[in-house]
């Protein structure tokens, strides 16, 4: 089967290197039985479904298509979005609200369509809080970066409190035995549990949606 008739849309590269990665640790393939096509952000990506979901003669081998984004502050506009651009191209049963194990969504003569809402389909937030929940349970360095940030005076912050959650992720990987890995490598290098429920929730969503 040719991996572009599989398609997983994401923001960025980070997200397509969290997700490679986690898949390579739950699967003997040593392939990706599907494409992960970074975007370039939320509102390109929202762009780009309207082509990727029409029937034109380029895209008729497309049968299934994979969508990640983060909810950010507001879970529920961000899931409106996503509906009202289904809606629009012929998708009638898209659910009020998303599915807390991944949404998968079948409709006559379209592709399948699965959308997963960063980090786990119920709250705001971003691929970091994602990343958090494979952080080991029990994990004392992460107490110790949160402290350390809170102590950071108003002032002499230079993030914006709706990202202090990239703020702790990084951080913490900064204090690491090889410092400073980007989030898919630090999937590799085991810093992060792959086999965590949350890890295994989203393989699991991927698993259903590419029918692996």
């Amino acid at each position: 089967m040719a991996a572009g008739r599989y398609l997983l849309v994401v923001e960025g590269k980070d997200d397509k290197y969290v997700i490679e990665n986690l898949w390579k640790r739950h699967s003997s393939q040593a392939i990706l039985p599907f494409e992960i096509k970074p975007e370039d952000g939320v509102d390109k990506l929202l762009l780009n479904l309207r082509v990727r979901l029409k029937p034109t003669d380029e895209d008729a081998a497309l049968q299934r298509l994979g969508i990640v984004v983060d909810a950010d502050a507001d879970l529920d506009a961000r899931w409106q979005a996503l509906c009202d651009i289904l809606t629009k191209l012929g998708y009638a049963n898209a659910p009020t609200q998303p599915e807390p194990n991944g949404t998968i969504i079948q409709q006559d003569e379209h592709p399948v369509v699965g959308i997963w809402v960063m980090p786990n389909n119920q709250l705001p937030g971003i691929l970091e809080d994602f990343i958090k929940f494979l952080i080991p349970p029990g994990d004392l360095l992460l107490g110790r970066v949160k402290d350390c940030v809170q102590q950071i005076p108003e002032q002499e912050r230079r993030f914006p409190a709706e990202r202090l959650s990239k703020v702790h992720v990084h951080t913490w990987l900064a204090w690491q035995e090889e410092p400073g890995k980007p989030l898919g490598q630090a999937i590799t290098a085991r810093y992060l549990d792959a086999h965590s429920p949350h890890a295994q929730q989203l393989m699991d969503w991927v698993r259903r949606l590419f029918d692996l």
